[in-house]
């Protein structure tokens, strides 16, 4: 047999017994987040939030995915955070909540995504993120500003990507900055925190199958950056700076 036609067996094989985990955990932990919630409460639930990202990050680790955080600077304590980063590919997503799991992550989501998906679209619609609808985008801006200021009492995190969709080969959108500059406006006293994402387009480059083996994935984590009275718009521009120019190097 061929050398190439070995590790293509291979690479197929690793990458049905990865999706076989990765729907079982999708399966098992939608049953223990509806568990978790009703029984017990909202931090219980998050907990089997932050255990099934646990989970599949080792999956991950099936594929020979290596994941490397890089923090310039620790972030604030018992402080609202805009956790801002460019899209690569749905696997953006765990490594974040695991990573900032103290800082209790909401999402800044489109609504198509609470519906359909086991675990995912259940911990949207009840884990404190918004939904919204792109084509609607007073009523969207509505919500989230509602949303930012119930973040800012709560004085936890919200993630957004600010592209509005995913790059398919590594290059960074333009940053809408609609959803971004209401939730800037609405939370003076949090921190904005920069993220730059190399190398998670990898995994999607094929619609997510085959998925290639031993990628790596790095995640920077940028200094913080205080909002105070600083103009939206140039705070926007100084974070899509700060990211854009990290990925334009490499790991």
């Amino acid at each position: 047999m061929k050398p190439f036609l070995k590790r293509n067996i291979v690479v197929y094989f690793v990458n049905i017994l990865y999706y076989f985990c990765f729907g079982f955990l999708l399966c098992f932990f939608h049953l223990g987040q509806w568990f978790a919630l009703h029984l017990f409460g909202f931090q219980h639930h998050k907990k089997s939030v932050d255990w099934l990202n646990f989970f599949l990050l080792g999956c991950l680790k099936l594929l020979g995915t290596n994941i490397r955080f890089q923090i310039e600077e620790p972030l604030p304590k018992h402080k609202s955070l805009i956790v801002v980063a460019n899209h690569q590919s749905t696997y953006d997503i765990p490594p974040l909540i695991w990573y900032l799991r103290k800082h209790h992550l909401k999402f800044v989501s489109k609504k198509e995504l609470g519906k359909g998906i086991p675990s995912i679209s259940f911990n949207l619609r009840h884990g404190g993120s918004v939904l919204i609808d792109r084509k609607d985008k007073e009523k969207a801006l509505t919500q989230i500003k509602d949303f930012a200021c119930r973040i800012a009492k709560e004085k936890c995190g919200v993630i957004i990507f600010p592209e509005g969709t995913r790059s398919k080969d590594g290059k960074p959108k333009p940053f809408q900055r609609g959803g971004l500059s209401v939730l800037i406006s609405s939370m003076p006293e949090a921190y904005i925190i920069p993220v730059s994402i190399k190398n998670s387009w990898q995994l999607a480059q094929h619609n997510y199958f085959p998925m290639p083996l031993a990628t790596k994935l790095l995640f920077k984590i940028h200094r913080p950056i205080v909002i105070a009275k600083e103009d939206p718009n140039d705070l926007i521009n100084q974070v899509e700076c700060i990211i854009k120019t990290e990925l334009a190097t490499a790991i």
